[in-house]
């Protein structure tokens, strides 16, 4: 059954003609209940919903001055797609799971935990996970591109940052503010101008007043840059690292999936080095499209280990 903030949701979107903000709350209720079990009940509803979004397509409600720095990006990344150590997939876990039963917290006092930063090396997963949140809650994806506003809007940066936490508290979705150490650095640092001191000031007020039911994320790959002051706004803070050894098979493994030959990945996976999970993928993804083109059905292990090295290369001289 849905909850009672649920309810009053749905209600204030029929009588407020917000079909979008309808279509994401029934679609949280479906996925509720089909973690219940209840999947003949799921179903119908998000059948219900998918006819219903031929009669109200989505508008973008985005207004001049917030485009081109706050986009929506379409997720179809489930958690059985990410390869993270299990600490991280449950944490994740976590907070989807206190968003689906907030309610029940709140009728305990207790809030949900909402307001996310991601660190780690670049291409570790913390966008992918950003997705899958989004994904799994059945909420827009809404990426905040820091280095645009940055930027863009220098000497106004603080204003338009109002308006895109403005937009939040209106819009319940997944924020996600990709590449933070571009507002995030410690206001003490000597190269530090006083603009983007300033513009820091700005974001830790309007996260720490920040009340909406919208998940925020930041995501930063220097976590020594950021400002001490930055962590007590947060409700969870997660790390992630490079992948383990068997976190490189399993991901090898499931990126080729039916392409993989007759080897195994063990015997040659302490060669590939310090690559991201990102990094593995796209040399897979590489060694199949090479795969296809040369009309052969599987990935052979010499291509597979050339594309690894390949991208290692290319890892090295970035350091």
């Amino acid at each position: 059954m849905p909850t009672a903030e649920q309810l009053k949701t749905l209600v204030k979107a029929h009588y407020e003609s917000s079909p979008e903000r309808f279509i994401t709350v029934a679609l949280q209720i479906a996925s509720h209940e089909a973690n219940l079990g209840h999947i003949v009940l799921a179903n119908d509803l998000k059948k219900i919903i998918d006819a219903a979004k031929l009669y109200h397509p989505k508008q973008n409600v985005l207004s001049n001055d917030l485009q081109g720095f706050l986009v929506e990006v379409q997720s179809n990344v489930r958690l059985s797609d990410l390869v993270l150590p299990v600490e991280i997939l449950e944490r994740i876990k976590r907070i989807e799971r206190e968003f689906i039963e907030k309610e029940k917290l709140h009728h305990h006092g207790m809030k949900n935990r909402r307001k996310i930063l991601f660190s780690g090396p670049s291409g570790t997963g913390k966008t992918m996970s950003a997705y899958v949140i989004a994904h799994e809650l059945s909420l827009p994806l809404k990426v905040v591109l820091m280095d645009k506003i940055v930027t863009k809007y220098m000497g106004e940066t603080s204003a338009k940052l109002r308006q895109v936490f403005d937009y939040i508290n209106s819009n319940q979705c997944v924020y996600l503010f990709d590449e933070f150490d571009a507002i995030g650095a410690e206001r003490a640092k000597d190269n530090d101008v006083g603009e983007m001191r300033r513009v820091l000031n700005s974001f830790l007020q309007f996260i720490e007043r920040d009340d909406s039911s919208s998940i925020i994320i930041a995501a930063t790959n220097n976590l020594s840059l950021l400002d001490q002051a930055l962590f007590r706004r947060f409700d969870d803070v997660l790390h992630y690292q490079l992948p383990s050894e068997k976190e490189k098979i399993t991901l090898i493994e499931n990126k080729l999936g039916g392409y993989k030959g007759n080897y195994e990945v063990s015997e040659f996976v302490g060669s590939i080095g310090d690559l991201s999970q990102a990094e593995i993928t796209h040399a897979c993804y590489d060694s199949v499209k090479e795969t296809i083109l040369s009309d052969k059905k599987t990935v052979e292990q010499e291509l597979l280990l050339k594309m690894l090295k390949e991208r290692k290369a290319v890892y090295n001289k970035l350091k």
